[in-house]
């Protein structure tokens, strides 16, 4: 994983922080899923608090699929919140990495900004 983050505090208050971080380098959070609720709810299983946020940053989506209309499948930015132990770690998508698998090296210059701000996000947690 590219971009990760190791934090200390309570699990809903860094979801809210990293939720603010995104939005202040333009992303929205377009889902957001709650794995331990939903596999409680669905089979019982007790897990400790996971949420995935599915970040996008429109200008860049929208320039992206102007150039490859099939990365819809690859979209949103995937950004994970995850408890283990007393530890709780923010990780996101290695934009360079998922857009790599397109060969498409008009992607190249987006999918490094988009990295850039990915990171900007995880340092200002």
């Amino acid at each position: 994983m590219k971009h990760e983050k190791s934090l200390s505090g309570g699990f809903d208050e860094i979801v809210a922080r990293t939720k603010a971080a995104l939005k202040e380098r333009g992303f929205g959070v377009l889902t957001e899923i709650d794995i331990a609720a939903t596999l409680k709810q669905k089979i019982g299983a007790e897990v400790a608090p996971y949420v995935i946020l599915g970040a996008c940053n429109p200008h860049f989506a929208h320039q992206a699929l102007q150039i490859e209309p099939d990365l819809g499948l690859l979209l949103p930015c995937n950004v994970v919140v995850m408890q283990r132990g007393s530890e709780i770690f923010v990780k996101a998508v290695d934009a360079q990495a998922m857009l790599g698998v397109t060969g498409n090296a008009a992607l190249v210059p987006m999918a490094e900004s988009v990295d850039e701000l990915l990171e900007g996000a995880l340092r200002a947690i």
